[in-house]
């Protein structure tokens, strides 16, 4: 359907009648001339085709004001009501990038990778799923900032945590996970919202930054819940030119520190020592955070003023080219 955005402008269509019909008429000064009694006739006759010549230019600029006036009002196209759901959930992503997180101990498809191609892939996935959330995106090393803004734009914070690359902070081996939490209550404690949510992912202690205790009462101050995720296998298998040893890629993990946060801010720690486990907590967020079917409706909007406007201007053109022919 169309509907006008302004339509009372449309009032504006009767100013040319008021200049009209109310102000005074301009006065015509005649000069006096000789008058030819045998030519009246055809003199006539010459003027009544002139005055048929003009009504064009009038009936012109007639149509080409109303259609001006149309276009000022912005004539819109109104298309068919689209659903959204929307949850009222504003959900904040922290993926540690440091140095630690090109540790090899992640198998997917039969291959060894690292773990921040891992978080990626699961990640990704489990964005995609978030139908409905606002979502953002904090990467964080030695310093922690905002990589995507709160979103519904899944797509472009998927696109963007893919991008996200091992020292892209900065490449310093330290890791700020104090400072992940204050971005994330920064930028969503003034948000109006039912829930507020910070899943953060890291492989390690803080060793730069913000203490993540204190960072974590400010979130629990601000109703920020926490969920944080240990990610880092717990043996693996390395040679040598003395044989076979074991050793653990996961020594520097503080599991006590990511258990106190997710506490105090009524969320939950988890561990993930392989792809199969990333991806069963990523599965169990859903269910703890489930995406609500609250719909919402929008329908798409396409001006389209530019039409009547360029017709305006056509006739315009017309009219002011017959005045030149007729001077």
């Amino acid at each position: 359907m169309i509907q006008l955005a302004s339509p009372w402008l449309l009032l504006a269509i009767i100013l040319p009648l008021i200049y009209r019909y109310l102000l005074p008429p301009k006065l015509v000064l005649e000069q006096a001339a000789l008058k030819v009694p045998f030519l009246e006739d055809f003199d006539q006759f010459e003027h009544s085709v002139i005055s048929q010549q003009k009504k064009w230019p009038v009936i012109l600029a007639s149509i080409a004001w109303v259609l001006l006036v149309f276009a000022c009002a912005r004539p819109q196209w109104l298309g068919e009501p689209i659903e959204q759901a929307v949850s009222g959930r504003d959900l904040m992503l922290a993926v540690d990038v440091s140095g630690s997180m090109k540790e090899k101990d992640f198998v997917l498809n039969g291959q060894q990778i690292d773990r921040l191609s891992a978080t990626k892939h699961v990640a990704s996935e489990f964005i995609q799923r978030r139908i409905g959330d606002r979502l953002g995106l904090i990467l964080f090393g030695t310093t922690a900032y905002l990589q995507t803004p709160l979103t519904f734009d899944r797509q472009t914070v998927a696109t963007l945590l893919k991008e996200s690359f091992i020292g892209i902070t900065d490449d310093e081996p330290a890791t700020s996970i104090g400072d992940a939490i204050g971005v994330a209550v920064k930028h969503l404690k003034n948000e109006q919202t039912n829930s507020r949510v910070l899943v953060l992912l890291t492989d390690g202690a803080n060793t730069a930054g913000t203490s993540p205790i204190r960072a974590a009462q400010l979130a629990a101050d601000h109703q920020l819940k926490i969920y944080t995720i240990g990610i880092g296998a717990d043996e693996m298998l390395v040679r040598s030119l003395f044989g076979n040893r074991t050793y653990n890629p996961s020594r520097d993990l503080d599991e006590k520190m990511l258990n106190a946060i997710a506490d105090k801010t009524q969320g939950r720690y988890f561990r993930a020592r392989n792809k199969e486990q990333l991806d069963a907590i990523y599965q169990l967020l859903d269910e703890l955070e489930p995406v609500e079917k609250d719909k919402q409706f929008y329908r798409p909007m396409t001006e389209l003023y530019h039409w009547p406007l360029a017709l305006a201007l056509l006739l315009a053109a017309g009219v002011a080219v017959s005045r030149l022919r007729f001077k």
